[in-house]
């Protein structure tokens, strides 16, 4: 049975589903005032590989996954750029969807936006209002009475007479107590706003999965995912508003993926270590790293460096490689096959991807020793589970990130060359193309009268 591990009980639990064999999903998305960094990665891909295993056991999976497009970050941006909120939002929404394509993470069936569902929002703002949960402010902002939901912090596990004022909740002396947040709040000169009974103003950032979840999924719903960040006080600030309103459970499971460090320092554009997907795309290939990611835990904290994705590389080589040698034709998946039966155990202990690319590199080890046609679909449908071994082999092994560094034909030339002074049995010029091959990481096979070759990373 499918165990998860339930961030608001700390163990692991069964999973059952609130209806049987569908599942209600909502992770938090991004908010798109700039390029998707290699820790939004992290979540994306971690979140892709739960949703693609729940649909390999059978389960018709809701998935939603939201798009934060109005914040203070989002102004200054785009006033700084000189252009309006909508085109800035619309540039990032359209570079995160050519991320997410590259890293073979599936489109969400729901990408609810922040500016649709304001109406929603104020709506539930009100009936927290009225059940003296929320309070409005004569300026116009309106916050929630933390206080007075008495499960406050029991996500993050945390004593509310322990959270400091001035640390973790920004004080302001307007509010009846320093740990109460925003929910609505009143406009400035020059931002955009909404009507509402309070005045011009905007929501807060918390507010807003409340009720996009909500109106994607209902009030109710099997998972809620996000990075680990976010427990405190992001989803801590949900689970509030949400079950204070409808006074039932917001979600049965809450999960979160671990962060990412950058040669073992935690990722921050102050330290000079924060990359963008796009900035990694031209040195590796998206897949590379999605193996990368899915060779730790979601839940651990992953370092990344380019050694660790050099690793990764010529690790996922390896299962192309084998993959290159196809047989002439392929039987059905087996369920039952051993190698199967154990990577459906594996998954199933909360989702255990690298025990579970351990199995895959044992497929492709029998498979290179046996070649029986049913260990090589073995490890390409379970490869395919993860999102991963879904490209051509033959073009995975000879490929490079960025193109314009593409020397395909200059390799084609030289093989041709080598071939013609074997040929003539002149070795020593064969030899000679052979280490100038080998010095672009240029790897030969003479096999039955035909030369293929690969690539390698350092």
């Amino acid at each position: 049975m499918l165990t998860i591990f339930n961030s608001l009980t700390r163990k692991h639990e069964n999973f059952i589903p609130i209806e049987p064999n569908k599942i209600r999903m909502y992770v938090c998305g991004m908010t798109v005032y700039d390029y998707c960094h290699i820790g939004h990665a992290r979540s994306l891909i971690s979140f892709d590989m739960i949703r693609r295993y729940l649909m390999h056991k059978g389960f018709d999976v809701h998935f939603v996954r939201n798009i934060t497009d109005i914040d203070d970050k989002i102004i200054a941006r785009a006033n700084e750029r000189g252009v309006t909120i909508q085109e800035l939002t619309n540039e990032f929404i359209q570079a995160m969807h050519e991320d997410c394509a590259a890293l073979n993470v599936l489109a969400p069936d729901t990408e609810p936006k922040a500016t649709e569902a304001v109406a929603g929002m104020i709506e539930l703002i009100s009936g927290l209002i009225e059940k003296d949960l929320a309070y409005a402010v004569p300026d116009g902002d309106v916050y929630y009475r933390v206080r007075r939901f008495k499960d406050y912090g029991k996500l993050s596990n945390q004593n509310i007479d322990e959270l400091r004022s001035g640390e973790r909740v920004e004080v302001e002396s307007k509010k009846e107590d320093p740990l109460d947040f925003v929910l609505w709040k009143r406009a400035k000169p020059n931002e955009p706003f909404w009507e509402s009974p309070w005045g011009n103003g905007r929501p807060g950032w918390h507010i807003e999965c409340s009720v996009m979840s909500k109106e994607a999924l209902g009030s109710h719903f099997d998972i809620h995912g996000g990075g680990m960040d976010l427990k405190f006080p992001h989803h801590e600030c949900e689970i509030a508003q949400s079950e204070g309103y409808h006074d039932h459970p917001m979600a049965n499971y809450w999960m979160h993926n671990g962060f990412i460090n950058i040669n073992n320092e935690k990722m921050s554009k102050s330290l000079g270590n924060f990359f963008t997907i796009r900035d990694v795309l031209k040195y590796f290939p998206a897949e590379v790293i999605r193996f990368f990611m899915l060779n730790s835990h979601y839940r651990t904290h992953v370092n990344y460096s380019d050694e660790l994705l050099n690793q990764a590389w010529n690790g996922l080589r390896r299962l192309y490689t084998a993959l290159n040698d196809a047989p002439e034709s392929l039987p059905e998946f087996d369920a039952n096959h051993p190698i199967a039966v154990r990577f459906a155990e594996v998954m199933d202990d909360d989702f255990n991807t690298p025990q579970a690319i351990d199995l895959l590199f044992e497929a492709a080890n029998l498979y290179n020793k046996n070649h029986d046609p049913k260990d090589y679909v073995i490890l390409k449908t379970l490869g395919n589970v993860l999102g991963i071994l879904d490209a051509n082999p033959d073009q995975f092994l000879k490929s490079v990130p960025n193109q314009s560094d593409d020397d395909s034909e200059i390799i084609e030339a030289l093989i041709i060359k080598r071939n013609e002074a074997r040929a003539n049995k002149d070795w020593a010029e064969s030899d000679r193309i052979r280490d100038e091959l080998k010095a672009r990481n240029v790897v030969l096979e003479d096999k039955q009268g035909k030369t293929t070759w690969r690539r390698e990373t350092n």
